[in-house]
């Protein structure tokens, strides 16, 4: 099969990559780990057992390239595999967890473990990160496992691994694991000063109005290009509750109005969302007033949660910023939203 390093030449020469040293510089460790995997396996009574394969944990600021290249390292790497967005495999992990249970067995890690090696020899996760205490308390008995049984883990992430699950409840319990990801995985960092995310919004409309077919129209233009069409529903914990994304890809999410609004959603809700988000679309914002004052708070404390965390918000409204919320309780108040939905349009918003 084609090298990663000769595919990124190949995108490069057809201009559909700019080269970047940053990007340049991961490639070997991708390389190293195709090698190793391609190695033939002794087998036999006296064969030693080979030394395992070390994966790679491959960090970075938002946009810089890691989830391409690792898509790219995917497509070439001819092994039992499978790439998958690191918070949907814990919800899989944590479905199966429930089953196993159910059977009475002693450990249930232990054959939720073994079914996935069993299926895989290479596991790619996008955006690795902890926020739900209950992924924190087994994952790293599972890696273990996982790791034990030959599995080899490549793994984006928008943090260092010291950094994982960072202030978060019982942390202790989970600090063996950074110590397992730092054994068993090669630290990268890439380096890029630039955000290709925000590059392909640079001078594109963000905010449309009214939310009408063509707005929709433009939207999915939009979504198109930073996914590649590519999408599926993401389901975040919080607090034992479900908060489902009816779209969500590589960073990019994709909701209406009364997805995130029109339930009982609250902040700790809004922040776990902008935690896994770099880029919000949200669709159908309608005018604010009495009839719907619940959800004008809800998208209140919704903006808020996005403008501290820096998401870039794309949306279709009703009507503009200033003219969204003219009548009832909290008016006033909606004045620093609708200056921050003003603000949160300009070309180099999320970039500092």
């Amino acid at each position: 099969m084609t090298r990663i390093q000769d595919r990124y030449a190949q995108l490069v020469q057809a201009g559909d990559l700019h080269a970047d040293p940053a990007q340049e510089a991961a490639l070997p460790e991708f390389e190293r780990i195709h090698r190793a995997l391609e190695a033939p396996v002794k087998r036999g009574w006296f064969a030693k057992k080979p030394d395992p394969i070390k994966g790679l944990y491959l960090w970075g600021g938002v946009g810089r390239g890691k989830s391409m290249l690792m898509d790219l390292f995917v497509d070439t790497v001819d092994v039992p595999r499978r790439r998958v967005h690191f918070h949907a495999f814990m919800q899989e992990i944590q479905a199966a967890l429930h089953e196993a249970r159910k059977t009475g067995v002693e450990d249930a890690i232990a054959p939720v473990a073994k079914a996935v090696s069993d299926e895989v020899r290479l596991l790619a996760f996008d955006e690795m990160q902890i926020t739900d205490i209950a992924d924190a308390m087994i994952v790293g008995r599972l890696f273990e496992r996982l790791f034990e049984a030959g599995v080899v883990v490549v793994t984006t992430s928008n943090r260092v691994p010291d950094d994982l699950y960072k202030d978060g409840l019982n942390r202790q319990i989970f600090l063996p694991f950074i110590d397992l990801l730092k054994e068993r995985m090669e630290v990268h960092e890439l380096t890029s000063p630039r955000d290709y995310r925000q590059d392909r919004l640079q001078g594109a409309e963000v905010y449309f109005t009214p939310a009408n077919a063509v707005a929709r129209e433009k939207i999915d233009t939009i979504w198109n290009d930073l996914t590649d069409g590519a999408g599926d529903a993401l389901v975040l914990t919080v607090k034992g509750r479900k908060v489902e994304i009816p779209q969500y890809h590589n960073g990019v999410a994709r909701a209406s109005f009364h997805d995130l609004c029109g339930r009982m959603l609250g902040a700790a809700d809004y922040l776990a969302l902008a935690e896994v988000t770099r880029v919000l679309i949200l669709e159908n914002i309608p005018t604010l007033g009495r009839s719907n004052f619940n959800e004008a708070k809800r998208f209140v404390t919704l903006i808020d949660a996005l403008y501290e965390a820096k998401v870039r918000l794309i949306c279709s409204a009703a009507d503009q910023p200033e003219m969204l919320y003219l009548e009832g309780e909290g008016v006033f108040e909606f004045e620093r939203t609708a200056s921050r939905l003003r603000e949160m349009q300009a070309e180099d918003w999320g970039q500092a």
